[in-house]
């Protein structure tokens, strides 16, 4: 694939994400156990998902990414999905 394609197709899931906030409630912040619900969560969309805290970001589907955001309680933490499910995954994570 030539460099003009390739960004086409960055710019076009660029378009089609969606991003939602969320705030960690768990007093144990997003720990080992809590990250391993999260990613199968992710694993069962057909979704590209992003956590993003500060100006790190990681792969969804990443448990030791997601425990190096950490995100402990009170943080707020990005969720970026692109993809045909990409709503219904964000929807599922936000629960």
């Amino acid at each position: 694939m030539n460099d003009l394609v390739t960004d086409k197709l960055h710019q076009a899931a660029a378009e089609d994400a969606m991003s939602r906030e969320l705030a960690i409630v768990n007093k144990k912040g997003l720990h080992a156990r809590a990250t391993a619900k999260f990613v199968q969560c992710c694993e069962k969309f057909d979704a590209v998902i992003t956590v993003s805290r500060g100006d790190e970001t990681v792969g969804g589907s990443s448990i030791m990414g997601i425990l190096t955001l950490g995100a402990s309680q009170g943080t707020t933490i990005a969720v970026t999905a692109t993809g045909p499910q990409a709503k219904a995954a964000l929807d599922a994570l936000e629960t």
